[in-house]
């Protein structure tokens, strides 16, 4: 396995060697020039060895929203190798918006002082090409935060110019072997808008986050059949990252067996579980005052790192652009299960359909399409021309149509 990360490694340096911006200038003072950027030079993008083997090459991983809250929990995972693999040196590019900078040069100093042997440089800027600049992993974090009461059109309001901007700079100057992860909410839409101002990218390189969902939900079926969360598998998160979302364990297995027969209890999946699931990250806002961090951050984590590195035959919900199976229009990014062999992800298909399951994936499939409707000013017209003439389909009927192949 180890062989094999380090031929992907150096098949990756070689693909990235035709972008306009090389590592070595990307790291250079001279570039950072303007008011309010600053770096930590790097030492160097060779091929270390350390801790008795081969390190890969240096790969360049940007996080936006890097002063803030759940940055604070993840850059030290991600340093640290938890995400990418302890063999794989890093520089980490951290953006953050100008007001924040002061922040920001503190993150980098505890960043520093952690000593980090992986992390082979830091760029820290609200520069977006700058910050983007050579990126292979994009970590799509910084949004305005949702605030108690705050209903979720005004906050895709308020995010979508930010996405699009950092789309258009990400096909500008990021690494050709890109790969994005949205984590700011809306999520979803907000991943649909990136990948449209992207056209460089195939969108199916856009990911947006409905793993803190997946792990809420595997814990409460854990707590409930009083056994260890490992144990607890095939959860589903189908749609949107919202409220609308729909947490499915109808192929979900405890120990091996069907789960719903193991807790053998239908209220309490559909009274307790389900409305939890969904509301969890206002329960969590109304409790502390903020919004969820370590939670997100690990979920970040645990997604990237099974995408990454393969997670084998286990189960994994991500928001992805949809080809129109199980009667979701093609273009919206809805969240559904995949399999993660390492480097991509592959959807798991013609799973069976219930009626319940149908109406509630519908319900956050028409969410979906409002949100997308409501941003179409920022998509341009050759990347919705494709998405605006999709199929509207509901779930129940070309979603068991799907199913039944």
């Amino acid at each position: 396995m180890s062989s094999l990360r380090h031929i992907r490694g150096l098949f990756r340096q070689f693909v990235n060697n035709s972008c306009s911006i090389k590592q070595d200038r990307v790291l250079s003072n001279s570039n950072y020039s303007s008011h309010g950027n600053f770096i930590v030079p790097s030492r160097g993008v060779q091929i270390y060895k350390g801790s008795g083997k081969d390190w890969l090459p240096t790969l360049h991983v940007a996080v936006t929203g890097a002063a803030g809250q759940i940055a604070y929990s993840l850059l030290p995972r991600i340093a640290n190798g938890e995400m990418l693999g302890e063999d794989q040196p890093i520089v980490l590019h951290l953006l953050e918006v100008p007001q924040a900078l002061s922040k920001l040069e503190g993150v980098v100093m505890e960043l520093q002082d952690c000593a980090f042997p992986l992390v082979q440089g830091i760029v820290a800027t609200d520069d977006l090409r700058k910050g983007f600049a050579d990126v292979s992993v994009a970590l799509l974090v910084g949004a305005k935060p949702r605030s108690q009461g705050m209903e979720r059109k005004d906050l895709l309001s308020s995010n979508a110019n930010i996405f699009a901007e950092q789309g258009k700079a990400l096909n500008e100057v990021a690494a050709n072997d890109l790969r994005v992860f949205v984590v700011g909410n809306p999520a979803n839409t907000n991943a649909l808008i990136c990948a449209a101002n992207a056209p460089r990218f195939n969108p199916e390189r856009f990911m947006s986050m409905t793993r803190l969902d997946q792990n809420r939900t595997q814990y409460m079926l854990a707590e409930k059949a009083g056994c260890k969360i490992p144990e607890v598998d095939r959860v589903i998160v189908w749609g949107n990252h919202s409220s609308t979302q729909y947490p499915d364990i109808t192929h979900a297995r405890i120990k091996g067996e069907s789960a719903r027969k193991v807790i053998n209890d239908e209220k309490w999946i559909r009274e307790v579980m389900i409305p939890k699931v969904q509301q969890r990250g206002a329960e969590v806002i109304k409790a502390r005052g903020a919004s969820s961090a370590a939670s997100a951050a690990a979920a970040v984590v645990d997604h990237m790192r099974d995408y990454w590195h393969g997670a084998g035959d286990r189960w994994c919900s991500v928001g992805i652009p949809s080809d129109g199976t199980y009667g979701i229009d093609e273009g919206l990014w809805y969240s559904v299960p995949v399999m993660c062999p390492g480097g991509h992800y592959r959807r798991i298909l013609n799973l069976p359909i219930e009626e319940f399951s149908a109406s509630m994936m519908e319900k956050s499939r028409k969410e979906l399409v409002e949100e997308r409707d409501a941003v179409r000013h920022l998509i341009p017209k050759e990347f919705g021309e494709k998405m605006y003439t999709a199929k509207k389909n509901a779930v129940t009927g070309a979603g068991k149509k799907a199913a039944s192949k």
